[in-house]
């Protein structure tokens, strides 16, 4: 009797999982429209970007989740002369690029969170830039739903600094910039002065001057000192007596890199020639070579890196944390100069261009380069202010239509060789060793690195290599610190604090050497 009711049982709780799967395999029809509403149309561009985004949760809002982590789908296409009573249908062919594999006419039975940006703003090259206009979050149950209806009626505000007394907002007119952009164009950073700044008049200060990681912004500064922590620490005797200076990364392509390019125009020297000198000038700092540091992490860490290497008798010493690749034979997985495709490696398979740090890959760079070229006016990561982007406007030559010539197709990942030769040029190992007679004795003693040994993006082989490549060089033998840590991920030893008191370590050597 047991074995006939063990026998109905398993073969009740067999249908019942036979119909689960049934309905989670069940897919229906998504109609998103779109329209703009009556109180934002004095704020209203005719011309554009309509982005709609499809996300499993509804915090962090689906706009703000453009990093391809399989939770937000993005749809997105231009627009010229839309006017607000048009209501415009997502979909998928034609006009409209997508990073979902799931068709919209059979999109995967659930719950979703949907929502709208109208990419307007023509100033910055992101999608979080201050003007572009958006909808509310949605929900969508697509298991009785069919459709959405999204209404644009948000518009992002600008940027603010936290209040504060020993904060500062910069904003200027780059003459070198404008001459070479043939428009205005400006630069903008924030200060945090040193405790006691206000009432010690007669002092002057070294100057440090922070990267943000990829595409941070000068209102980081905010972050900062919300720490309450770090802000006590700061406003007390305890602290370095410097001033800090946090560079702004928007560029016309995503981050500017703060260096000379092709395709950006010449940030390296609107930032050694305009922004230094007027904040050393307006904040009484020293002022000279030997006063000033550098410092960051991921893109700050290449950055502040590479100031030091192109003007080495400009600064007196960089802490670069986890810096973006330092040599392209190890572009992150990619040799530049060898391998025929990003996408795929010599073995054919898919390369992975993020992981955790057990080695567990999290996205491929093919997947990665579509959400960037959804993210693109072009239809390509050429145009998408994202990580990609500004690699190819900082290292690429200008094309004839005017913008970046891509290392390789962003949908085949075909890699031009051409286009990597012009490459070289930013390859800091190739600069170094190339450059090596002349540059070692300059950069003696100015030189700290550190990465994880399973740093998330593959950063770790190309800093060995790079460390590698000083530990061979003579006349003069390297002095460079370069730490290699196992089994950490990237920036993981990053900190305002100890970065801080590093620089005023040494400071107060010179000081003492000098004497």
């Amino acid at each position: 009797m047991y074995r006939y009711m063990f026998r109905i049982l398993l073969l009740a709780a067999l249908s019942i999982l036979s119909l689960t799967l049934s309905e989670a395999q069940e897919s229906h029809a998504l109609t998103i429209n779109v329209r703009i509403a009556e109180s934002v149309t004095e704020s209203f561009h005719h011309d554009g970007r309509l982005l709609v985004f499809i996300g499993n949760s509804r915090r962090p809002e689906p706009r703000t989740r453009t990093w391809p982590n399989g939770a937000n789908h993005i749809l997105a296409t231009n627009i010229t002369g839309w006017r607000p009573s048009m209501i415009i249908t997502a979909h998928e062919g034609g006009r409209w690029l997508t990073t979902t594999d799931h068709s919209l006419d059979a999109f995967p039975r659930g719950t979703y969170y949907v929502q709208a940006l109208w990419d307007q703003d023509t100033l910055e090259s992101r999608i979080d830039a201050p003007g572009n206009l958006y909808s509310e979050v949605v929900e969508v149950h697509l298991n009785r739903d069919r459709g959405v209806d999204l209404v644009i009626d948000q518009q992002i505000g600008k940027r603010a600094l936290i209040s504060h007394p020993l904060v500062a907002y910069v904003e200027m007119r780059s003459d070198i910039l404008s001459a070479w952009w043939g428009k205005e164009m400006r630069i903008k950073a924030a200060v945090l002065l040193p405790h006691g700044f206000q009432e010690n008049t007669s002092e002057r200060y070294p100057l440090r001057v922070n990267i943000a990681g990829y595409g941070g912004r000068y209102n980081r500064i905010n972050r900062v000192m919300r720490n309450q922590e770090f802000a006590g620490w700061w406003d007390s005797e305890q602290a370095p007596q410097m001033v800090n200076l946090f560079l702004d990364g928007e560029g016309p392509f995503g981050d500017c890199y703060q260096l000379d390019s092709d395709n950006s125009g010449p940030y390296g020297r609107a930032l050694t020639e305009e922004l230094i000198p007027y904040v050393e000038e307006t904040y009484r700092c020293i002022g000279t070579p030997a006063a000033r540091f550098l410092d960051g992490c991921s893109t700050g860490g290449w950055v502040s890196l590479a100031l030091q290497l192109f003007y080495p008798d400009y600064f007196n010493g960089t802490w670069s944390y986890s810096p973006d690749p330092v040599d392209f034979t190890h572009n992150q997985l990619i040799n530049i100069y060898k391998d025929e495709n990003a996408f795929y490696n010599e073995y054919g398979y898919l390369r992975p261009v993020a992981r955790d740090v057990t080695g567990d890959p999290r996205i491929s760079l093919q997947d990665f380069i579509q959400y960037e070229n959804v993210l693109g006016r072009s239809n390509t990561y050429v145009t998408s202010g994202g990580q990609f982007s500004a690699f190819t406007a900082l290292y690429s030559p200008k094309g004839d239509d005017g913008l970046p010539v891509p290392l390789f197709d962003p949908v085949t990942g075909k890699i031009d060789r051409a286009v990597a030769e012009h490459w070289k040029k930013y390859d800091l190992a190739h600069h170094t060793e190339t450059n090596w007679a002349t540059l070692g004795p300059r950069i003696n003693g100015k030189i700290w690195i550190w990465m994880g040994d399973m740093d998330n993006f593959y950063l770790n082989p190309a800093v060995h290599s790079f460390k590698a490549m000083l530990e061979k060089q003579k006349k003069p033998s390297s002095d460079a610190q370069v730490h290699i840590t196992p089994m950490e991920g990237h920036c993981w030893q990053f900190d305002h604090r100890e970065v801080l008191e590093m620089m005023w370590d040494k400071w107060l050597q010179i000081r003492t050497d000098d004497q």
